[in-house]
C-alpha cells in the first residue's frame, strides 16, 4: 500500500465541514472553484483526504467534495454500516448541499457506493468514474473480500511507530492506514475502529450486477493493471455489459491508482468531465 506522503497542493484552501445526520455527524471536505462538481468517495480505511491531490490537479474543472464517510476520518461512529447506510448518506450530503445530478467518482468500497447511488438515486447522478471496483466483491471474483483486521493496534507513540505496527500484521505498506492516524496527546492514533471496518466489509462483500446494470449513465471505468481486487476479466465484463461504460487500464497501478498513477488519474478524469461538458453545449 502506497506511502500518503504528498503535502496537500490544492489552488484554494478548503476546511472540514459537518453535517448532522441524526445523531451523529458527517464530515465533509469542499474545496470549492466553479467546476463541475464532483462528489468523491472513498474506499475502507480511508478518509476524504485521499482525494486532496486530484482537486488540485483538477483545478477549476472540478469542484472536489470529499466526505468522510461513516465511521471513517473525522465522522462519527454509526450503529450500522448496511450498503443502504452509505448511500443514504452520500444522497442526504448532495441533499444538504443543494446539488444534483453531480458526479459521481468512488474508490474501492465507494466506488460500490457511486453506483448503487446511480441506480437508486438516478436524480442525483450525472455520471460515474469508478476506480478499481468491479459489479462483484466477493469470491471467487474477489479472493479475500473481508481482511480481518479486529484486534490489530490503534495507536502508538508516534505515526512511524503505528504505522510500523500496522505493517507487522502482515501489511506490505501501511500508508493508507497511517493516513487515518492523528496525534492525541502523547500518541497517535487511529480515525476508525478496526471492529467497524471488519462489518464495513462483511456489508461490501457481495455481487452486485443488478445495481450496477440498473444504470445508464456515462461511466467511467478505471482498473490498475496490477489490481488484486479488479480482476481484467471482470473489469472487461462489466464494461461490455453496461451501456455508457469506458474502460480504462491504468499501466503501472495497483488498487489505488490515486496513489500509485495521481497523474494519470486526473488526466482520465479531466478529459472525462471535458466530454461531459461538451455533451451539455
Amino acid at each position: 500500500m502506497p506511502e500518503h506522503s504528498r503535502p496537500d497542493r490544492s489552488h484554494r484552501s478548503h476546511r472540514l465541514h459537518r453535517l448532522h445526520l441524526d445523531n451523529r455527524t458527517l464530515a465533509y471536505a469542499d474545496h470549492g472553484g466553479p467546476g463541475t462538481p464532483l462528489l468523491a468517495l472513498h474506499g475502507t480505511f480511508g478518509r476524504g483526504a485521499v482525494f486532496d491531490r486530484l482537486a488540485a490537479d483538477l483545478g477549476d474543472l472540478a469542484r472536489v467534495i470529499a466526505p468522510d464517510q461513516r465511521g471513517h476520518g473525522r465522522s462519527d461512529r454509526a450503529a450500522s454500516y448496511t450498503r443502504e447506510d452509505f448511500v443514504d448518506d452520500a444522497a442526504r450530503l448532495l441533499h444538504h448541499l443543494d446539488l444534483g445530478p453531480v458526479v459521481v467518482l468512488g474508490h474501492s468500497l465507494g466506488g460500490t457506493t457511486a453506483h448503487q447511488l446511480a441506480a437508486r438515486r438516478p436524480d442525483l447522478v450525472e455520471a460515474l468514474v469508478i476506480e478499481d471496483i468491479g459489479p462483484v466483491t466477493r469470491r471467487p471474483e474477489v479472493p479475500h473480500p473481508v481482511l480481518d483486521v479486529r484486534g490489530w493496534p490503534d495507536r502508538a507513540p508516534t505515526r512511524s511507530a503505528l504505522k510500523a505496527a500496522i505493517e507487522a500484521q502482515g501489511v506490505p505498506d501501511a500508508g493508507y492506514f497511517a493516513l487515518s492516524a492523528v496525534e492525541a496527546g502523547d500518541h497517535w492514533r487511529l480515525l476508525f475502529d478496526w471492529d467497524d471496518m471488519v462489518e464495513v466489509q462483511r456489508h461490501g462483500a457481495g455481487d452486485w450486477w443488478p445495481d450496477w446494470l440498473a444504470s445508464t449513465c456515462p461511466a467511467l471505468l478505471l482498473r490498475g493493471e496490477h489490481s488484486p481486487l479488479l480482476p481484467a476479466d471482470l473489469a472487461r465484463r462489466a464494461a461490455t455489459r453496461r451501456p455508457n461504460t469506458h474502460l480504462v487500464e491504468v499501466p503501472g497501478a495497483g488498487h489505488w491508482i490515486h496513489d500509485d498513477a495521481p497523474t494519470e488519474l486526473a488526466e482520465a478524469v479531466a478529459e472525462f468531465l471535458r466530454a461531459l461538458q461538451r455533451t451539455r453545449r
